[in-house]
């Protein structure tokens, strides 16, 4: 894969605060499909330096030809996540290839649908292997790296770090563990003043290839997310903004945002309407591709960042925006607030 070398020696911190993305050198964990994939693409078009990282061989280099076709620069590093020691080479690859490291992303994920009493112990544990040690794994790797010299671990949680949702009971275990991770990993580094960032960003229900690649233990043919459903390239706009700048916690979708929030607020409610229409809202008869489904204890085929069912992502989230661009959307709220109160006053008049 092509290669070039540093703007700027791996040794040398970043004055002001991390390097432009063009100047990144950046690791992406489940990097073959959904979301992993999406930030790959747009981070490379953006300049950075990639390192994909997944199970699956031939959707890796089929997403690293196409982004060399493009004029990216990328590398390929095939791996599991729950291997701690695959993940230290693929840091080294990072160094050998593109001179050093920057941003790590922790996005790989698998997932279960089924009841709790349902789901047998080792794909529990499976489960776990991925979505918490996975992360563990490449957070701990990444920080002994960035230490030094500065830069950014990027942690994929969800909504269902704050909420659990029926039939996603594990998953939504596993993503909890995630946030709690991520809280104590960021505390302790500020703690000995280490300038490495840690950001959870917590999607809604996304538009990517997880559900074909779920593993079901319910009486369903497929299973989908809980409307509404957004686009992939949201969530990596949110990844990529955190790698450059500074954020604790990045929501995509507000309506993901609104069941955290209805779930802090009133948790007996939110457990009553999740049983009443949880499975509703998860399950379909479309199928979707059939070679993709259960990857669970192995890779599947990948190279999408959308899913084959049936409907239509949402291409913006407002609540997105307004994390991004905290102070323009305050102005424009304010600036709409006095126009409206003028508004009414004249009308008064």
């Amino acid at each position: 894969m092509t290669s070039s070398p540093r703007t700027q020696p791996a040794s040398t911190p970043a004055r002001g605060g991390p390097r432009p993305l063009s100047q990144q050198v950046i690791v992406i964990t489940g990097a073959s499909s959904g979301i992993g994939l999406a930030t790959a693409r747009m981070a490379a078009a953006r300049g950075a330096a990639v390192v994909l990282v997944a199970r699956d061989e031939a959707s890796l280099r089929d997403a690293a030809q196409g982004i060399e076709a493009a004029g990216g620069r990328c590398a390929v590093h095939v791996a599991d996540v729950a291997d701690r020691a695959a993940l230290e080479a693929a840091a080294e690859l990072a160094v050998a290839r593109f001179g050093g490291l920057d941003s790590w992303v922790n996005d790989a994920g698998v997932s279960t649908y089924g009841t709790l009493e349902n789901t047998p112990i080792e794909d529990q544990r499976r489960l776990f292997e991925t979505n918490y040690w996975g992360v563990v794994n490449g957070s701990l790797v990444a920080a002994a790296r960035l230490r030094a010299q500065g830069g950014t671990i990027v942690n994929v949680g969800s909504v269902l770090s704050d909420r659990a949702m029926i039939y996603q009971g594990t998953y939504s275990a596993t993503k909890h563990a995630v946030k709690a991770f991520s809280d104590a990993l960021r505390m302790e580094l500020a703690a000995e003043g280490a300038p490495v960032s840690v950001t959870l960003v917590k999607p809604a229900g996304i538009d990517t290839p997880f559900q074909e690649h779920a593993k079901i233990l319910m009486d369903t043919p497929g299973v989908k997310v809980p409307p509404p459903s957004y686009d992939p390239r949201l969530v990596a706009r949110a990844i990529l903004f955190a790698c450059t700048t500074k954020r604790r916690d990045i929501y995509v979708g507000a309506g993901g945002a609104a069941i955290s929030l209805l779930g802090t607020l009133f948790p007996r409610g939110t457990d009553l309407a999740m049983q009443a229409v949880g499975r509703a809202a998860q399950v379909t008869r479309e199928t979707g591709n059939p070679a993709m489904r259960d990857n669970l204890h192995q890779g599947r085929p990948g190279g999408r960042e959308r899913s084959s069912l049936a409907g239509r992502p949402r291409k913006s989230s407002l609540l997105l925006e307004a994390q991004l661009n905290p102070i323009a959307t305050a102005a424009t709220v304010l600036g709409v607030g006095t126009l409206a109160l003028a508004a009414l006053a004249t009308r008064r008049r």
